[in-house]
């Protein structure tokens, strides 16, 4: 009886390891597609195009995109897994959406933009937070909806931690708050994509659910 459930024992193992290097294989497989897919898109607007995949703790793969212009400079931005699956399966243009963030950037920096540095320690990241992003996040979430009011600003979500909420003040039941955790509003700023542009997603899907135009 022993030797059976030993024998039982190791089956189960061998076959969980077997599912999960079947699985591994599949994620890489993803990966190795969504990578060339997306080096695919940005050459159809760009000549010089290069990349690169990180796997962050809490966001998961990211892909970063390197592209030149006529005067050879550099201009980078970041991407997630999810985004670009969704994108490539949409079966809407994801070259033009991809390219875009460049050309906003090429509009606004001609000297280049690299991914910016991510702040050193606990005080360069509150300074950012309190500094740049935060103010950043309620002038963009205001200036959107003016001259209806529009609360933003910090707040703490149970069981997430921080968050920058911003919401509706003229919506009095239901729901009037998106809530977006600080670590995703840094990840996006630091990809050079706006992190304002999460909270407007957000805020226009608050006020189509409440028949809002």
């Amino acid at each position: 009886m022993a030797k059976e459930t030993e024998h039982k024992g190791t089956a189960e193992a061998d076959n969980q390891a077997s599912q999960t290097a079947q699985s591994n294989e599949k994620a890489v497989e993803l990966l190795k597609a969504v990578y060339h897919n997306g080096i695919t898109a940005l050459k159809m607007y760009f000549d010089e195009v290069a990349g690169q995949v990180l796997n962050q703790e809490k966001q998961g793969p990211i892909f970063i995109f390197q592209v030149r212009d006529a005067r050879q400079k550099v201009y980078a931005c970041g991407f997630f897994l999810q985004e670009l699956v969704a994108k490539f399966q949409s079966g809407q243009d994801p070259a033009q959406w991809m390219a875009s963030f460049y050309f906003d950037m090429m509009e606004r920096h001609e000297e280049g933009k690299t991914l910016p540095k991510p702040p050193a320690g606990e005080e360069e990241t509150k300074a950012f937070i309190d500094r740049t992003l935060v103010p950043h996040c309620i002038a963009a979430v205001r200036e959107e909806f003016a001259p209806e009011p529009v609360h933003a600003g910090l707040g703490f979500v149970q069981g997430t931690g921080p968050v920058f909420e911003a919401g509706f003040k003229s919506i009095k039941e239901g729901n009037n708050v998106c809530a977006v955790p600080l670590n995703v509003l840094m990840t996006f700023w630091h990809l050079n994509r706006d992190p304002a542009d999460i909270l407007l997603a957000g805020l226009y899907n608050i006020r189509e659910q409440h028949g809002m135009a």
